[in-house]
């Protein structure tokens, strides 16, 4: 275990351990339910099977990944790494490991390999740095230069240019009235929500999948939002109820998995996506420690086309602890009264400048 997991664990409150708790016990009705594995031909993997004859999914799943959402310009027209070049690469790797400098987050990582930046700094500069002990290993076994596998360039498309317009604005607002009010401070600070899909690796990015009879639940490590999906053929809930993380719905398809979400809050915020996000996810299991999962994203009054992302996430015998966030809000009441200090300041200041 990380020692990242053991702080969480330390932390965690009794409320999230009935949560885990119930998990356990669901998750030990599914594996009692297991059929045996069909025969295959040699060399191919066939999945362990639930008693309705899908693949099991269950299980602790870790994006942890060292491959980047988007393909970095070191490597354009490339689309996979040979062992030499993945050798190399872990080499800078270990070199910022050793120095135990500031954490590198999702992307930054190998960002700073390919950069050949042995001791980064945090791209944060607000809130201090991390040092290297707060993140877990990183998973080397994807030879991809990119997780977005459509378009074929690895890029996000592009931002159609009213809504590029219309995110300026909305981030120019959130800054020049940030800390005015708690609703001005963005989600996650308030741990209110982190949204759906989550792409970033290497930080809380586990998921925990549990089946059971018509219905599949994935709970989130961050921060512990649990989406129970109906597996049962019902429709979406209708375009007037919004939450969160939307309405998801699933279906088999074959082997997979398909899980299909709408009904977004306008409050929700995938990449300056709200109310019109619509996600498409896919879980495949390739391997016994290999779970593929795609997710297609598409909003026409943000990008230009939709676009798809493929992470292969890792089963890790490992545990979800309670990502306990800042209870109670305490952290509001400071960040409040900053700003309202601010504002006197900046009041008095104003008042002697006219004075003079």
């Amino acid at each position: 275990m990380s020692l990242v997991r053991m702080l969480n664990a330390a932390a965690v409150a009794s409320v999230g351990a009935c949560v885990a708790a119930s998990f356990v016990t669901v998750g030990s009705v599914t594996l009692s339910a297991q059929g045996p594995a069909a025969k295959a031909p040699a060399g191919k993997w066939v999945p362990e099977r639930l008693a309705d004859g899908h693949p099991d999914l269950h299980g602790v799943w870790a994006n942890n990944t060292v491959t980047p959402l988007e393909r970095p310009k070191q490597w354009e027209g490339k689309t996979t790494l040979t062992e030499k070049e993945i050798a190399e690469l872990q080499g800078i790797a270990n070199q910022i490991y050793d120095n135990d400098g500031d954490a590198q987050f999702g992307d930054g990582l190998i960002l700073a390999v390919l950069d050949k930046q042995t001791n980064p700094k945090s791209g944060d500069k607000l809130t201090g740095n991390y040092n290297q002990f707060w993140l877990v290993g990183r998973d080397w076994h994807d030879r991809r230069t990119s997780l977005i596998t459509d378009p074929p360039d690895g890029k996000i498309p592009a931002v159609k240019p009213e809504a590029k317009a219309r995110i300026e604005a909305e981030q120019a607002h959130r800054k020049a009235h940030a800390y005015e009010d708690p609703e001005m401070i963005n989600l996650g600070e308030r741990c209110v929500n982190f949204g759906v899909p989550r792409l970033g690796a290497g930080y809380n990015s586990y998921s925990q999948i549990v089946q059971s009879p018509g219905y599949v639940t994935v709970m989130a490590e961050m921060a512990h939002d649990a989406r129970v999906i109906p597996v049962n053929g019902r429709g979406h809930l209708p375009s007037s109820v919004r939450s969160w993380n939307g309405d998801a719905i699933a279906k088999w398809d074959g082997d997979t998995l398909v899980v299909d979400t709408t009904n977004f809050s306008q409050k929700s915020d995938f990449r300056g996506s709200h109310e019109n996000l619509h996600i498409i996810e896919r879980y495949t299991r390739v391997s016994h420690d290999i779970l593929n999962y795609e997710v297609t994203i598409d909003d026409p009054t943000v990008w230009t086309k939709p676009w798809t992302v493929m992470i292969p996430l890792k089963l890790k015998n490992e545990l979800i602890f309670e990502y306990a966030c800042h209870e109670g809000n305490e952290a509001m009441e400071g960040m409040l009264k900053g700003h309202r200090f601010g504002e006197k300041q900046g009041a008095a200041t104003k008042s002697n400048d006219q004075q003079q």
